[in-house]
């Protein structure tokens, strides 16, 4: 490891990774461009990555292994892992930032994975003084900052999250979504404990702010959400749904869930982890194109209410996946400079405070202020 380059972005050849590095090379930040392949990561970075030519970078390659990845993330101060299935690929990942002594942060949404890296790692990293943060993303920590927001006025226990995108999902995060549907079950928060989603509820429908026509939304997971605030005495009860503009997509997503499950129900876990991932490849196999502002629009709207009181906070924003990469690149710039909030087990919004994140993505025009209406 360079003594000056102190950020490894692990995954950096997929989608979201080459967005961090664009935003790391707008902060100036030097890093390590690590991955499977040199020569796919060399490639990634000179054809997808705006302004590479200008940014201070090293490519390594690397076996997925904790030997591997302990040597590789020595003397880094922060990883930022985009290799997923977390569930499948992040143990070592966490493990080896432990063993080197990084921060560790990843893009996922996946709820078992989170609750792992609550439970096992969480209190290992704390010790460590280091931050243990899965999970910023702009379709959690956009949707927490709405959240927080809303819980600025006091006397408010209950979170009612929707989140929706405009776009196509990336090859990771299809394969995410087919084995976090097949492999874990997706929970909300009520009164402080774990509840699963009904798997057998199908589409939700959500009346979301600035249009007339109802959207259709899934739990997805459970999302991040219930898992941050598990331990929030503010907060007792949290759900979760999310979904993308596009209705057609949205209606066709729990028949090829359902599918996978069923055609895997029989396997073990190797054959299994790879009959989800032929069928991932059967839904998307390229990569989307560069977001567009005028398309790629992103909505987080959070109903807080308690006793005696109502809030409603909106966000909206555009190019979600940019937002992804900026929150990460953020983080690490951050991390470099100075502590987080919290160590541990903590989400974006705990580690850095969710105005200073708000300001973040609206210095760079990804979202809009914050529509705020308090009742009672």
């Amino acid at each position: 490891m360079s003594d000056t380059k102190r950020v490894v972005v692990y995954g950096a050849s997929g989608y979201t990774g080459r967005l961090i590095c664009e935003y790391l090379r707008e902060y100036g930040v030097p890093f390590v461009a690590a991955g499977r392949s040199a020569d796919t990561l060399s490639a990634s970075m000179a054809t997808h990555v705006a302004g590479i030519e200008t940014a201070d970078f090293e490519v390594v390659e690397v076996t997925h292994d904790l030997e591997s990845l302990t040597e590789l993330f020595q003397g880094a101060s922060v990883v930022l892992n985009t290799v997923g299935p977390f569930s499948k690929w992040g143990p070592e990942v966490v493990e080896a930032c432990l063993a080197a002594g990084a921060h560790y942060t990843d893009t996922t949404g996946e709820q078992d994975w989170l609750i792992t890296c609550d439970e096992k790692y969480g209190a290992d990293f704390a010790a460590a003084g280091l931050l243990l943060a899965p999970g910023i993303a702009q379709m959690y920590t956009t949707g927490e900052i709405a959240a927080e927001v809303a819980l600025e006025t006091p006397g408010l226990d209950t979170l009612d999250i929707a989140v929706f995108w405009g776009g196509s999902p990336t090859i990771a995060s299809t394969q995410t979504i087919l084995f976090n549907a097949a492999l874990s079950g997706a929970h909300y928060l009520e009164q402080g404990a774990y509840v699963p989603f009904d798997p057998e509820a199908g589409h939700y429908q959500l009346a979301i702010p600035g249009q007339h026509e109802l959207a259709l939304a899934l739990p997805w997971g459970g999302t991040s959400h219930p898992v941050w605030y598990r331990n929030d005495p503010r907060v007792a009860n949290v759900k979760a749904l999310g979904g993308v503009f596009n209705k057609a997509l949205m209606l066709g997503v729990p028949q090829i869930v359902a599918a996978a499950i069923e055609a895997t129900k029989d396997m073990d876990a190797d054959d299994t982890y790879a009959a989800l991932a032929a069928t991932a490849a059967q839904v998307m196999s390229t990569m989307p194109p560069r977001e567009n502002p005028r398309l790629n629009k992103s909505l987080d709207s959070v109903h807080a209410s308690g006793p005696l009181g109502r809030a409603h906070c909106v966000i909206h924003g555009n190019q979600n996946y940019k937002q992804t990469g900026l929150l990460q690149a953020y983080a690490a710039y951050h991390l470099l400079q100075q502590p987080p909030r919290r160590v541990g087990f903590a989400s974006g919004c705990q580690a850095f405070g969710h105005r200073e994140l708000l300001g973040v993505l609206r210095s760079f025009g990804l979202v809009s202020a914050p529509v705020l209406t308090v009742e009672g």
